[in-house]
């Protein structure tokens, strides 16, 4: 009898790609004949005209499209996906939405990376984009992140994008990071993911890190980010609404001035 011939990875041809700029980041990606990317509705910077776009649904059934459509809404992506294919060399840009910085990881067969909600700006149509549901109750309640997080699944070099710096960690085998649980950017499916309670009780109330600290355990690649979108509409809204509320007294007080 003869033996089932193994299983055979796809060759995926590397991208040529560039990573440009500092805080306002934007990923130059320059397609060869046949290759193909897909990305979040919204992000594409610039195109040359040669390059191909066509915006729907991915999978190849109703059934797949409709999962597909519905794996982006929860993680907050949009309901379409914008595939660019280029039959002749061109070139086309990905930026993100605010300040921040963007990272790709070049994945090999089967290997998963799980990012932060929001994160997905490109990737290559080998890579597979699904939703992972965190593993503990404890980190979707107190992670920062919540329940759902994106997984994509390699071969294939997929690009995200996050908001301030990064910093990159390789975790060995049981090392444990602390991190501020809307800091993590993305990690390895290798990494445990779970959440702490800050120290005592004073720490709690008075340290301005929140309650719980989220706890990534190796082996594994870690990327955490130095400002969220959060914290950024946090630093915001204070000031303005502060000079909403002068305004609001000073037209108040005319209007009572003008009573006298």
């Amino acid at each position: 009898m003869g033996t089932a011939a193994a299983a055979v990875a796809p060759i995926v041809e590397p991208l040529d790609y560039s990573i440009e700029g500092s805080n306002l980041q934007i990923a130059r990606l320059r397609l060869k004949p046949g290759q193909e990317v897909y990305a979040d509705a919204g992000r594409m910077v610039y195109k040359t005209a040669n390059v191909q776009w066509d915006t729907r649904m991915t999978g190849n059934s109703l059934g797949e499209k409709v999962m597909g459509a519905f794996r982006r809404a929860v993680t907050g992506e949009s309901l379409f996906v914008t595939y660019f294919r280029a039959d002749s060399p061109g070139e086309v840009g990905f930026a993100g939405h605010y300040p921040g910085k963007i990272q790709a990881f070049d994945l090999p067969p089967g290997r998963s990376v799980l990012a932060q909600r929001d994160a997905f700006l490109f990737a290559q149509s080998s890579v597979q984009y699904s939703v992972a549901l965190v593993k503990k109750l404890g980190a979707g309640f107190f992670g920062g992140e919540g329940f759902i997080l994106e997984k994509f699944t390699g071969p294939g070099a997929t690009f995200i994008h996050a908001g301030g710096d990064f910093i990159n960690f390789d975790l060995q085998q049981g090392q444990v990071l602390q991190v501020d649980a809307g800091c993590i950017v993305a990690f390895d499916e290798s990494v445990d993911y779970d959440f702490q309670f800050v120290g005592g009780v004073k720490t709690a109330l008075f340290g301005g890190e929140g309650l719980f600290l989220a706890t990534l355990t190796g082996p594994g690649h870690v990327v955490v980010q130095s400002m969220t979108i959060e914290r950024l509409r946090r630093e915001l809204v204070p000031q303005g609404a502060q000079r909403d509320e002068h305004t609001a007294l000073d037209t108040l007080g005319g209007i009572l001035g003008s009573r006298d």
